[in-house]
């Protein structure tokens, strides 16, 4: 027979051991984030439902996005053990300059409605966190302001070519003399995706009070508060725009894109070049012999042609065909630290991640997109422990199989 009785109060002290009580509302939501996916939960309620689709969402049936975090997902990792891994270093060379963690910050466009801070939340937590950051043609901030704000951050620039060239070259010029070092030149958007998400719920950007979207402001006060109080959502690289993205990008875009363009903006690019939406090994060949100095696997977020390659399946046959003269980035699908690692075993030099910190900017601005880091950085220095790795490195195939 069990015998009871009642506890000391020294007892119940032990075990009766209540959190500190965070008084600052987005602290307490963002403590409360673990991993990306919580992360995503939080961007979700905060945010209306047209601007958090337009982050998250994909083109089409969206099979693209889903089968490039399945490939994540199905990687089997082989840990070796015995290795003494107290200490991990994360760091890795991009493109001859050492980054803290191997990762950088994507270009995304108008990021300042996922939240009025925008670009120069972002920039700053790269600085902090010593790892490069993107603006995107289709930014929300200038090239300028974004160099203001982190004057001593890893800056790049992203480059769509626009029908008038001379636009182009002058956001080059611009980038140039505000120290941005690399420019990324997207080439898998010679015409707009089927975005359903966005044609569903008729975004438009900046966005409109429509009935829709009035009564889903009703929900998010302090979204809308921020963005009629703030300075005027507009693109910072050409003039303002009222219409859809598909719209604007048809309207923009030189879908006659070809390697001439390229050629046109390797000469005119004085620092380093990537190319951005490779999506198979003969292409990633071919751009490098052009003077690409890394190419991006990447089927832009699952945004653009669904059922599109899977850039973590093109890993190998175009580290082979690229053959050590370029460096082979991945992107798309990339949801946590063990997704990256997963990436760096296979060959990969380093990802970019997109999704993974606009959640974290739409849940809480700029500490928001801190949480996000490090929560990547905690599950990269876990996974590479207990894989039984110390550095980068010592990552090889070995180490993640695709099942």
């Amino acid at each position: 027979m069990t015998r009871r009785r009642l506890p000391k109060p020294s007892e119940l002290r032990e075990i009766l051991r209540p959190k500190p009580v965070k008084l600052n509302p987005t602290e307490r939501r963002l403590a409360n984030a673990h991993t990306i996916a919580d992360l995503r939960t939080v961007a979700r309620r905060r945010t209306p439902r047209a601007v958090f689709d337009y982050t998250d969402g994909a083109a089409e049936l969206e099979d693209s996005l889903r089968r490039a975090r399945q490939a994540f997902r199905s990687v089997e990792f082989h840990p070796n053990v015995l290795r003494g891994v107290s200490d991990v270093d994360t760091s890795v060379s991009i493109l001859g300059e050492e980054s803290a963690l191997p990762f950088a910050f994507a270009p995304t466009g108008f990021t300042r409605m996922m939240h009025h801070e925008g670009e120069r939340a972002v920039v700053r937590v790269a600085q902090r966190e010593r790892i490069p950051y993107a603006l995107s043609t289709m930014g929300t901030t200038s090239i300028e302001d974004v160099a203001e704000a982190a004057p001593h951050a890893r800056k790049w620039f992203q480059l769509y070519v626009w029908r008038d060239h001379a636009a182009g070259r002058e956001l080059m010029q611009r980038a140039e003399a505000c120290g941005y070092d690399t420019l990324l030149l997207t080439v898998d958007t010679p015409v707009a995706g089927a975005r359903m998400r966005d044609v569903r719920n008729g975004l438009t950007i900046p966005p409109t009070l429509t009935l829709r979207t009035f009564l889903d402001g009703a929900t998010h006060p302090a979204w809308w508060f921020n963005l009629l109080t703030t300075e005027p959502l507009k693109f910072a690289s050409f003039g303002s725009w009222n219409g859809t993205v598909a719209e604007l990008i048809n309207a923009l875009f030189d879908p006659t894109l070809s390697f001439d363009d390229l050629a046109w903006v390797r000469e005119t690019w004085r620092g380093k070049l990537v190319v951005k939406g490779i999506q198979n090994p003969d292409d990633a060949r071919d751009v490098v012999k052009c003077g690409a100095d890394a190419v991006v696997l990447s089927n832009h977020g699952g945004r653009q042609l669904d059922r599109a390659p899977t850039p973590l399946e093109l890993l190998t046959p175009t580290l082979d065909a690229v053959g050590g003269d370029a460096e082979v980035w991945v992107d798309t699908g990339i949801l946590s630290g063990g997704d990256i690692v997963a990436a760096l075993a296979r060959g990969a030099s380093a990802c970019l991640i997109g999704r993974a910190y606009l959640y974290g900017l739409m849940a809480g601005g700029e500490r928001g997109v801190q949480r996000c880091v490090d929560i990547l950085r905690a599950e990269i220095v876990r996974t590479m422990q207990l894989l039984g790795v110390r550095t980068v490195a010592d990552l090889q195939p070995t180490h993640a199989t695709l099942r």
